[in-house]
C-alpha cells in the first residue's frame, strides 16, 4: 500500500516553488513545472482538483497542508462547535495567524491512530468523490487529469487508485462505512468541502446528503462551512 498520507500532500500541500495565483490559475503552472521538474510537483494533486476549490486556501492553512490541514480545521469547528458559540462569532483561522495543531492527546492529532493510513486514504478518496459531485469529470477530463498525474512522480499504484477513483461511480456508502468516530466523520466533511465550493445545486446537495449520511448536526456542519470558508481566500 501506498503512502495516503504524502498523496494528501498532494492534494492540499502548498510547497511547490514558483506558483501563484488562485489554485485554478495553478492548474496549467503546475503541469509546466512537473514537465521541467517532477520534484517540484508537491501540490500537483491540488492543482488537478482545482477546477472545483473556486479559491485557494489561505497561507496559513496552505503552509501547513495535507492531513495537518483538515485536522487542524476540523478539530478548530469541532471545538467551536462545543463552545456553544454561533458560527458567525467563533474564532475562524486567520491567512497571517498560524493553524495550530490539535493537542497531541486529540482524536483530531496527525499522529493520533484514528488518522491511519487507511482514513488517509479514505480522505482521498472523499476529496476525489467530491470533486466529481457535479458530474464535471467525464471520460474525457479523466483523460487530461492522468495525463497530469503520469508526470506528478507518483508511483504506479497511487497512479492506478487515482485513475480507478475518477472513473468508478460515487459511494458515499463506502465513505459513510469508513468514518468510525465523530472526529473521523468531521474529517471526511472538512476534507470534501475543502475540495468544493458549492455553486452548484448538485454540489451542495452532494455536501447535504453526506452530512446528513454521517449524522453530522446541523450545528455542527455550519461551523464546518464557517470554518472552511475562512480557510479559504
Amino acid at each position: 500500500m501506498f503512502d495516503a498520507k504524502k498523496l494528501l500532500e498532494q492534494f492540499l500541500g502548498s510547497q511547490v516553488p514558483g506558483l501563484s495565483g488562485s489554485v485554478r490559475d495553478r492548474a496549467g503552472q503546475a503541469a509546466d513545472i512537473a514537465k521541467n521538474n517532477p520534484l517540484k510537483t508537491g501540490a500537483l494533486a491540488a492543482a488537478i482538483l482545482g477546477t472545483k476549490t473556486g479559491r485557494k486556501l489561505a497561507g496559513n492553512v496552505a503552509t501547513v497542508g495535507g492531513i495537518a490541514a483538515i485536522a487542524g480545521l476540523g478539530y478548530l469547528a469541532y471545538q467551536n462547535y462545543k463552545s456553544g458559540q454561533a458560527p458567525q462569532n467563533a474564532p475562524q483561522p486567520e491567512p497571517t495567524t498560524e493553524l495550530l495543531p490539535p493537542p497531541a492527546d486529540s482524536p483530531f492529532h496527525p499522529q493520533s491512530a484514528t488518522l491511519s493510513n487507511d482514513f488517509a486514504l479514505t480522505l482521498v478518496q472523499a476529496m476525489i468523490a467530491a470533486a466529481k459531485a457535479d458530474g464535471h469529470i467525464d471520460a474525457g477530463e479523466r483523460a487530461r487529469i492522468m495525463e497530469k498525474v503520469q508526470i506528478s512522480g507518483l508511483d504506479t499504484e497511487a497512479e492506478r487508485f487515482i485513475e480507478k477513483e475518477l472513473a468508478d461511480p460515487l459511494d458515499v456508502d463506502a465513505l459513510v462505512a469508513a468514518a468510525k468516530t465523530e472526529e473521523q466523520k468531521v474529517e471526511l466533511y472538512t476534507a470534501s468541502r475543502l475540495t468544493i465550493d458549492p455553486d452548484t445545486r448538485a454540489e451542495r446537495g452532494y455536501l447535504d446528503l453526506l452530512a446528513g449520511r454521517l449524522g453530522l448536526p446541523d450545528a455542527l456542519v455550519d461551523h464546518i462551512e464557517a470554518t472552511v470558508s475562512a480557510a479559504k481566500v
